[in-house]
Parts: structure tokens; sequence; C-alpha cells
């Protein structure tokens, strides 16, 4: 069931937050923002594969 949850997190992250791999980001000039969307896509991705 969690893992379901999560999968479905991720589907709407990958629609509504921007990927800034795409962008070509650097993450050492990032804002705090930005990292906060980056920190919540991996903490989604990890739990989704799991």
């Amino acid at each position: 069931m969690k893992k379901q949850v999560f999968k479905f997190i991720a589907k709407m992250n990958k629609i509504a937050l921007p990927s800034y791999t795409k962008k070509g980001l650097d993450i050492s000039k990032a804002s705090k923002i930005q990292l906060a969307i980056i920190g919540w896509k991996s903490f989604v991705t990890q739990n989704s594969l799991n």
C-alpha cells in the first residue's frame, strides 16, 4: 500500500514539479527552494522503489 502511494506521488511530482536535470541546474548555485524540491523528489523516488 505504501509503495503504491509513493508511486502515485512520484507521477504527480513528474507532472507538477520542474526537472532541474533537464535544465542543467548546478546544485552548488541552487536556491533553498530548489534544494528542497530536489530532496523531496529523491525521497519520494527512494520510497517508491523500496
